[in-house]
């Protein structure tokens, strides 16, 4: 666990991260970005072979975007920002710096293409009431388990119509949109870890693999065997080490 005086984009270039916070777990697939703001205790869980970049903002321009972790859908100039900011220019000595007028220019760029994306629905939020806390204790641990919120309320001791309300008041969406969300988390760290969509259909609790690539779809943009190719291409693409800018 950690935290920086600074807020910080992590970027994959290919792979699964997931950034988890005392707010919840931002999923972060391949050619997405996750914002943690300043402040902020967080760690990273990199999921298959997975190319992680990190970019620090200054306050000055860290408030034009969220106060919220939050993930976006990196667009194709924000992808190039981010992997000239991170690349050999940054630590090679052979290779010319950027001067700090064109590494702030480069950040505004890329501020302002995260400000025209749409937030990604990718952030699991963390219960924070001890009953909700042992349902997704349950659920992480078996994710294709299909029973019902009075089922899972009988074995905590917990009636639907408050566990309905928990949801709702304290994550904002019902129960089966939550574990809807938790269930992708999971089917993209299988996929990361080279599952076919068959397979992470049923792991996840899917009846079929036609109901797991609907939902995908909904919630990725993209369907798995589509995901699985941009990841092998992205890779491939993005040949770059990680580099890791200090905050101070």
């Amino acid at each position: 666990m950690q935290s920086h005086a600074r807020g910080h984009l992590v970027y994959a270039a290919s792979g699964v991260l997931a950034v988890h916070t005392e707010r919840g777990t931002s999923i972060v697939p391949a050619n997405r970005v996750a914002w943690t703001p300043a402040g902020f205790t967080h760690y990273h869980r990199a999921h298959g072979d997975t190319d992680m970049r990190i970019v620090f903002l200054a306050p000055s321009i860290a408030r034009l975007i969220p106060e919220h972790p939050a993930v976006f859908l990196a667009s194709g100039l924000a992808r190039e920002v981010l992997l000239a900011l991170t690349g050999p220019r940054n630590h090679d000595p052979a290779a010319p710096d950027y001067s700090r007028s064109a590494r702030s220019r480069l950040l505004r760029v890329l501020v302002d293409e995260l400000r025209e994306a749409h937030e990604q629905p990718l952030h699991l939020p963390e219960p924070r009431d001890d009953r909700l806390q042992a349902i997704a204790r349950m659920l992480h641990e078996r994710p294709a388990d299909n029973a019902t919120l009075a089922e899972l309320g009988k074995t905590i001791g917990a009636s639907t119509r408050t566990l309905s309300r928990l949801f709702r008041n304290e994550l904002g969406m019902t129960f089966y949109e939550w574990r809807t969300q938790l269930r992708i988390y999971h089917a993209l760290v299988l996929l990361a870890d080279g599952h076919d969509t068959t397979q992470t259909a049923y792991a996840c609790g899917w009846a079929n693999p036609s109901s797991f690539i609907a939902a995908f779809t909904n919630i990725v943009g993209t369907t798995p065997g589509r995901y699985r190719t941009s990841r092998r291409t992205t890779a491939r693409a993005s040949q770059l080490p990680t580099v890791l800018k200090s905050p101070d």
